[in-house]
């Protein structure tokens, strides 16, 4: 696992997650602009209760407050898929 994505499950730990799936998909991206400055792609899956009663927007929002300033350095796109308990 990378450090990138060891780092992303260790900020989201703070949702308290049932389950967090991330994949790298940098490599399918190499040359692209944002993959100059360093930053990588990554698709993100989570189930956690703090979703529970929120729309989508509020759930990406939940996530970028945890992951914090990686969103500034580390991550240049980000495909979330976030759920609560239930949820299909």
């Amino acid at each position: 696992m990378s450090t990138v994505v060891s780092r992303m499950r260790d900020r989201l730990g703070a949702l308290e997650p049932l389950s967090v799936e991330i994949d790298d998909d940098s490599a399918a991206h190499a040359g692209h602009a944002g993959a100059a400055g360093g930053g990588g792609h990554y698709r993100l899956r989570i189930v956690s209760a703090a979703f529970a009663g929120k729309g989508t927007l509020a759930r990406h929002r939940l996530v970028y407050d945890a992951l914090g300033d990686m969103m500034r350095r580390d991550v240049h796109a980000l495909s979330i898929a976030a759920s609560a308990p239930g949820e299909a």
